[in-house]
């Protein structure tokens, strides 16, 4: 039976694959200054608090990780 990897595998809901983050790249925009950093895993994003590297880390769908990127462009996050 071939094997399944995380990217395959039908999300539902909230459902989120539990992705082996021991090995990824993390990246920071801010050159390291900054407090979030991102890894590309198995298909999905990975993103983490740098001051936290051992708290858990939210795992995005390419989907979701897009849509966070263009509301963020569009200033939607912007503080007031």
């Amino acid at each position: 039976m071939a094997e399944t990897t995380a990217q395959q595998q039908p999300l539902k809901g909230w459902d989120k694959p539990d992705l082996d983050l021991s090995n990824a790249e993390w990246q920071s925009s801010s050159q390291g200054l900054g407090d979030v950093q991102i890894a590309f895993v198995e298909g999905f994003v990975a993103m983490r608090n740098s001051g936290r590297p051992e708290a858990p880390s939210l795992i995005f769908t390419p989907a979701e990780w897009g849509a966070f990127m263009s509301g963020a462009r569009k200033g939607e996050f912007d503080l007031t």
